[in-house]
């Protein structure tokens, strides 16, 4: 995503600490500050709200993915979100206060906390464009597209839920298929 100096990279990759972490474990749970930025290694992780009395999937993680309460992580306020796994999972992360300090200490590592960030922002807005402006259909086959084993993966319920439709409507389109 972006290079770091062997000196600061020797330090950043100090400062990310590992878990192996079992099915349905909460990395984040609801009114927490969100202290840590994640890659996920191996397994699925779920990012997800509650909206009368549902739970509505944001986003869900697969391998070599970073992911976070953006809003949490950077405001230091606790989260409306939560994320928890869907498979046992292999994950990393960086505490907010290590990531700021190496980002404030090395230019390289602020540099690829921009590019991070930058990132993250052009999902949201892609994902946001996809709700909006895309057909239920079209959003199935984007998914499809770029992450085609999810299907065997994660439940259909998220699945639904994570492309703004309802279950029935997610089975209807995958039988048209």
């Amino acid at each position: 995503m972006s290079p770091l100096s062997g000196e600061s990279m020797k330090v950043f990759r100090a400062a990310w600490h590992h878990w192996t972490v079992p099915k349905d474990f909460f990395l984040l749970k609801e009114n927490t500050v969100s202290d840590y930025l994640y890659f996920i290694e191996k397994g699925v992780a779920r990012i997800f709200y509650h909206k009368n009395g549902k739970e509505i999937t944001e986003w869900i993680a697969l391998e070599e993915q970073f992911f976070f309460s953006i809003t949490s992580f950077f405001k230091r306020r606790p989260s409306h979100l939560q994320i928890h796994t869907l498979e046992p999972s292999v994950v990393y992360g960086i505490h907010h206060d290590d990531f700021m300090d190496l980002a404030d200490r090395y230019h390289d590592v602020e540099r690829l906390l921009r590019k991070m960030v930058t990132g993250s922002l052009i999902l949201s807005q892609i994902r946001m464009d996809s709700i909006q402006f895309e057909i239920a259909q079209q959003r199935y086959e984007r998914l499809m597209q770029s992450s085609p084993k999810i299907i065997q993966r994660v439940p259909l319920t998220y699945i639904a839920s994570f492309l703004g439709v309802t279950l029935e409507t997610l089975s209807r389109i995958r039988a048209n298929k």
